[in-house]
């Protein structure tokens, strides 16, 4: 077992520190003394990309179950014992992880980490259970598709990455959905739930050493603990990176036409990401955004208008989302292709890099006021990066971002062949000139 002070933080606040237990399980803390509560979050380095065929929406479908019960806990004793001293628990699946965490009063840990260590290490995964769940899974695809506005993001990823883990839906489809039985889920389960693949996260009025003595403790009953200390390293590559330039139309009778537009980005540790992200803040981030601007406000076309960006271990996305009356659809098009040749051919105005830098500065301190924002940034940091950078680190980084690197970046990502999805009342209509260079 080894521990090491990541951060030193200031005044007692803000220290960040890791242990490595046997078998690789990463433990790391933040202490907030300030505050009354704790946020506990079990990451696990497996997400619906790293799903082979046969196992696609086994990631999320494990999510579900993994809450049903355990040789100790059935599925109402375990929302019962957090729920019962005012806590939540939760999870969620990504492309790259799942998160299992709760959130509890901070004389209530012992409780959140007992309760999560017996969710993530000891799950029942029964026949009946995974029956019974099957069903929850599929009306949640069907929740999800009556959505438009969610649906199109999920188009403009499979036509960008084409039929690849990472352009698949992480919910999986109906048809995977009714083709995963108990023995493959099992499987799935015991081979990618490991103490390796695992990073313990825990932020609020803690000491690191009481929690390393609770997760040791709660990991050793479960029998999970055990091996030479070495974990998985951070996601470098994974399977089904290629990317295509193409249109993808879903032809539905809605009142509102809904549109993504754009193209791949940056890795999530590629250097520029920092200039990416004040381009796109000044680009499509807020309502003083230059899209917001002239497609709203000078215009009135759209309601929601914004661009964003994702990324990931070795690929990203960038992307311009707006939701309009499907008569608009063309002079949208038109402002979001003029408004990014503009961008590259003269890049950005100082205002607007200012503003862009505010937005982003702000955002990250804003973000990260409650337990829960502290714990999920060191967890997943401790889990898909090389390093941690403090807060302020990253406000430095930002900062020193230069008209220059904006234009460079623009100039690459921008410039790339794009990819539009659109959801609306169109037949077969021609949207090919949309992604025309």
């Amino acid at each position: 077992m080894s521990t090491t002070t990541l951060h030193p933080g200031k005044d007692g606040a803000g220290v960040v520190r890791r242990t490595v237990l046997p078998g690789g399980l990463r433990v790391v803390t933040e202490t907030m003394p300030t505050v009354r509560s704790v946020a506990v979050g079990m990451w696990v380095g497996i997400g619906s990309r790293d799903e082979a065929p046969e196992h696609m929406g086994a990631t999320h479908f494990l999510e579900h179950l993994l809450f049903k019960g355990t040789p100790t806990r059935d599925a109402m004793e375990i929302s019962a014992s957090i729920e019962g001293i005012g806590g939540e628990i939760n999870a969620f699946t990504a492309k790259e992880y799942t998160c299992y965490y709760a959130r509890v009063l901070d004389e209530d840990l012992p409780v959140a980490v007992d309760v999560l260590a017996d969710v993530v290490t000891s799950s029942l995964v029964t026949e009946e259970d995974v029956e019974s769940e099957r069903g929850v899974i599929l009306e949640e695809i069907a929740m999800h598709d009556d959505d438009p506005s969610d649906v199109v993001h999920e188009q403009f990823s499979a036509e960008l990455y084409g039929d690849s883990p990472i352009g698949r839906p992480i919910l999986g489809t109906v048809e995977s959905i009714n083709a995963l039985g108990r023995d493959r889920i099992g499987e799935y389960y015991h081979r990618y739930y490991r103490p390796r693949r695992t990073v313990v996260s825990v932020a609020g009025n803690i000491r690191h050493e009481e929690v390393v003595e609770l997760v040791t403790r709660a990991y050793e009953r479960a029998g999970a603990l055990g091996g030479a200390a070495e974990f998985e390293p951070p996601r470098t590559s994974g399977p089904g990176t290629a990317t295509r330039s193409g249109v993808r139309v879903l032809d539905r009778p809605t009142e509102q036409a809904n549109l993504v537009l754009g193209t791949t980005g940056l890795s999530r540790t590629d250097e520029r990401r920092f200039a990416l992200g004040v381009l796109n803040a000044a680009l499509g981030g807020g309502m003083s955004s230059r899209l917001f601007q002239e497609i709203r406000e000078k215009r009135g076309l759209a309601y929601s208008a914004y661009s964003y960006t994702s990324a990931y271990a070795d690929s990203g996305q960038f992307g311009i989302y707006v939701g309009c009356l499907p008569s608009k659809i063309d002079d949208v098009l038109k402002i979001c292709r003029d408004e990014l040749s503009r961008v590259v051919a003269e890049g950005l105005s100082a205002d607007e890099i200012m503003r862009g830098k505010g937005q982003m500065r702000g955002g990250l301190v804003l973000g990260l006021e409650d337990t829960g924002s502290r714990m999920s940034r060191i967890g997943k940091n401790e889990l898909v990066y090389d390093e941690l950078m403090s807060v302020d680190e990253v406000l430095a980084r930002i900062e020193s971002v230069t008209p220059d690197e904006i234009s460079e970046v623009a100039g690459d990502v921008l410039n790339r062949p794009l990819t539009l999805a659109v959801i609306g009342p169109y037949g077969d209509k021609d949207f090919s000139d949309a992604v025309q260079q």
